[in-house]
């Protein structure tokens, strides 16, 4: 047998040598992708810069979108952050956005100061104040819904003495493929109010066009003033926001943000400036496609009719205390009823419950609705107004915008209601998990949709006390998406619009449009598909 050449023994020696190299280049490569994702997010920001290669990996680790959370119960503001700080911080993230809920123990001025010396004063942050926060603690990795005491009262409401609230919940995100922006609700002094729900609904078109090249964003989550009433802002944004983009929010609290203005930033409170909500709007990046990022809504209903339809027949707004004074006719019937009649009525129907449950009349308004020049157009919504007492002149509701000739019926609290609603949110939601394994089975699990986080809204009447048994509200997440972040408030009035990505409503839910409800969760669930191997 001829023996081989010096040459080809030298080609193979190189060829060798070469497969090595590149074999350890790869395993290197490898290796140091593994180590790089194990860093906090501080010196993984570090380490992006060290070269080329090295930013290659770290975008690579990144290219999904994160959502990380952490709740803190330290009586020390600057421990609490510190915690929440370290916790959202120790996995690799570049935060795009941050919420901040705390109590009422801790100023939001010097939350939102510290949390942007740990953050960067890039990124919009929200700090707000809540009736309660819910996630889990960043110490002991307990998961908690924690409720504090009554921070508001409304018109004719008992004042409770509010405990020392202490702690807050602090969850970041990083969407790739999304912009994301704090835009205010500014009212000037002497305005009526909706010229200036119209120009927030502006100032949203216009971020979104700029941001995506669509004048419409992918989601909005709100907070409102706590002594605003949302009712009409709500129904202009469900009128003026096509239906696969979703609202969310907590109506009533007191908030501080940074909102940038080009290369501006400017810090914003709730207490100064007219300001009466922010939103943070969310939409498409025009010059990023990375996958596919999903908001999903389901909503918790925790309410039952009770009693027949009633038809306003005098209606008396008292703008100053924000409230309604209102004579009614059952539905049909020409007898004048007083509000000691009508609730004598409702009462009598309830007498059988163990425990006096909140009362609210829903009322049927048909409207019409324009933002800016346009042409006025017909709309049916519901909105819920608290009981707060009646006598032989007038039921007393809290809110305003009823009007004489409105139908109207009385709901109650229920946890029976909310607890076969919760089922069907937990199936809904389950859903999403499902359609994920259904195409991992047919071997395409990289392209599935995956939940990667979520945010909480839930009524401050809920929780323990309402259903017996600790975080129930949170269960549905719990369940189904064991180890993914997310996190909640307590609210004050939970808001979440109508819309195409709305699952797990109880059957016999209204048609109507309803964005501002009562004794419910709101859940968002955030998904991501990536793009597909063709695109």
């Amino acid at each position: 047998m001829e023996k081989p050449s010096s040459s080809l023994k030298s080609s193979t020696k190189v060829k060798a040598s070469s497969d090595a190299n590149t074999s350890l280049s790869m395993l290197n490569e490898d290796i140091l992708q593994n180590i790089l994702a194990r860093l906090p997010a501080v010196p993984f920001a570090s380490a992006a810069c060290v070269s080329k290669a090295w930013n290659s990996l770290c975008n690579r680790i990144l290219s999904r979108p994160k959502l990380s959370s952490a709740l803190s119960l330290n009586p020390s503001l600057p421990d609490a952050v510190n915690e929440v700080v370290q916790r959202v911080l120790s996995e690799p993230i570049r935060p795009h956005f941050a919420i901040a809920n705390t109590g009422t123990g801790f100023c939001t001025s010097k939350t939102l100061r510290l949390i942007r010396q740990s953050l960067g004063s890039n990124i919009p942050v929200i700090v707000t104040v809540a009736n309660g926060i819910i996630g889990r603690d960043a110490v002991t990795d307990e998961f908690k819904e924690v409720k504090w005491g009554a921070l508001f009262s409304g018109f004719g409401e008992e004042t409770y003495a509010t405990s020392i609230n202490e702690g807050l919940v602090l969850t970041v995100g990083y969407l790739p493929g999304l912009k994301v922006e704090a835009v205010p609700l500014r009212r000037p002094q002497k305005s009526s109010q909706a010229p200036w729900v119209d120009n927030f609904i502006k100032d949203i078109k216009e971020y979104s066009a700029i941001a995506s090249g669509r004048q419409f964003p992918v989601g909005i989550i709100l907070f409102g003033e706590a002594s605003s009433d949302m009712k009409l802002v709500l129904e202009k944004l469900d009128y003026a926001m096509p239906l696969d983009t979703i609202v969310v929010g907590d109506e009533r609290g007191s908030f501080e943000f940074v909102h940038k203005s080009g290369n501006d930033s400017r810090i914003i409170c709730s207490k100064r400036g007219n300001v009466e909500a922010v939103a943070l709007v969310f939409a498409q990046d025009r010059d990023r496609s990375l996958g596919t990022i999903r908001f999903h809504v389901a909503l918790s209903d925790g309410v039952s009719t009770v009693g027949p339809r009633y038809k306003a027949a005098s209606v008396r707004a008292n703008s100053t205390d924000c409230a309604t004074w209102l004579t009614a006719r059952r539905e049909g019937q020409q007898e004048l009823l007083d509000g000691q009649s009508i609730l004598l009525d409702i009462n009598n129907l309830l007498e059988n419950h163990i425990e006096s449950p909140d009362l609210y009349i829903g009322v049927i308004k048909h409207r019409k609705f324009s933002t800016g020049a346009e042409k006025l157009m017909p709309r049916t919504c519901v909105a819920y107004h608290g009981i707060v007492g009646g006598d032989e002149e007038y039921l007393y509701v809290d809110g305003i915008g009823i009007k004489t000739g409105d139908f109207f019926q009385f709901y109650f609290s229920d946890p029976n209601t909310a607890l076969a609603s919760l089922t069907k949110v937990h199936e809904a939601l389950k859903n999403i998990t499902l359609e994920r394994n259904s195409k991992s089975c047919k071997g395409d699990e990289d392209n599935a949709a995956n939940v990667f986080g979520g945010l909480i809204f839930a009524c401050y009447g809920r929780g323990e006390s309402f259903f017996g048994r600790p975080n129930v509200d949170s269960s549905p997440f719990l369940e189904n998406f064991p180890g993914v972040p997310f996190s909640g408030i307590f609210c004050g009035g939970e808001m979440v619009r109508p819309c195409t990505t709305v699952i797990g409503q109880c059957e016999g839910a209204s048609p109507s449009s309803c964005c501002l409800h009562v004794y419910s969760t709101v859940y968002l669930a955030m998904s991501y598909t990536p793009p597909s191997v063709e695109d």
